[in-house]
């Protein structure tokens, strides 16, 4: 079981931000240009106004902002907002070359983390499953990771992601890649992991749009709070 896509080109590794380019979208959003020496990387931005958790969301190999289930990204982003949770929604540069889209996400963890943001859950679909989960394994700043309707094809580092959450999501009627690809990932990786499955749904999760809502921003919202910083140890008073 593989997905549609190319197997991954390798390219050096590290991207460096060369310049960054903002400006407001619509309220609470706003659209960023993330430029480097090898291409520009076009995001949206929902930001919090406080707090240090970000989801950053990827699309499939079509590259893009936005989502599945018309729009989910961008949707749940704006909840999130309101939450406390900044979302960065990312356009690769190279859509469907699994090394460059990996670059694209550590680029983005990288500029996340000097927002403040230093805990990241990242979600992608389709190819996007791939590069979260890759990203996943190789980021400390990665709390958590989702795989929606995700090809098997580059998921290898799936084990690698305990004991951080994983939630594999995929409809059972999809009909690019079947619900026994994401079935397989549920199995390989470790504990924490979650497995929803849609009945009657298909790639672009589209028939599921309110159950995925719900669920996705949900457990976005558990392990947020479940991997929050714990206070630092108070220091010792000197005895008198």
């Amino acid at each position: 079981m593989t997905g549609q896509v190319v197997m991954p080109e390798p390219e050096p590794p590290g991207l460096l931000l060369t310049r960054l380019e903002r400006e407001e979208e619509a309220p609470g959003q706003e659209r960023l240009r993330l430029v480097t020496a090898a291409g520009e990387i076009e995001g949206r931005l929902h930001p919090a106004s406080s707090g240090d958790a970000a989801v950053l969301w990827v699309f499939g190999a079509g590259g893009g902002l936005g989502g599945p289930a018309g729009g989910l990204y961008t949707r749940l982003g704006q909840r999130l907002r309101r939450c406390g949770i900044t979302s960065l929604e990312l356009a690769y540069r190279h859509p469907g070359r699994l090394g460059p889209c990996l670059q694209d996400v550590l680029l983005g963890l990288n500029w996340l983390a000097g927002e403040g943001r230093g805990r990241v859950v990242l979600v992608g679909h389709s190819f996007g499953g791939a590069v979260v989960i890759t990203a996943g394994a190789a980021s400390k700043a990665v709390i958590a990771v989702a795989a929606l309707s995700s090809q098997t094809r580059g998921t290898e580092a799936v084990t690698l992601l305990a004991p951080r959450p994983l939630l594999v999501v995929h409809g059972l009627d999809d009909e690019v890649l079947p619900a026994a690809c994401g079935q397989d990932i549920h199995r390989r990786a470790r504990p924490p992991k979650e497995l929803i499955l849609y009945p009657g749904c298909r790639h672009g999760l589209d028939g599921c749009r309110e159950a995925l809502d719900r669920d996705l921003l949900g457990w976005l919202e558990r392990v947020v709070l479940a991997f929050s910083p714990e206070p630092e140890p108070q220091e010792e008073q000197d005895r008198q």
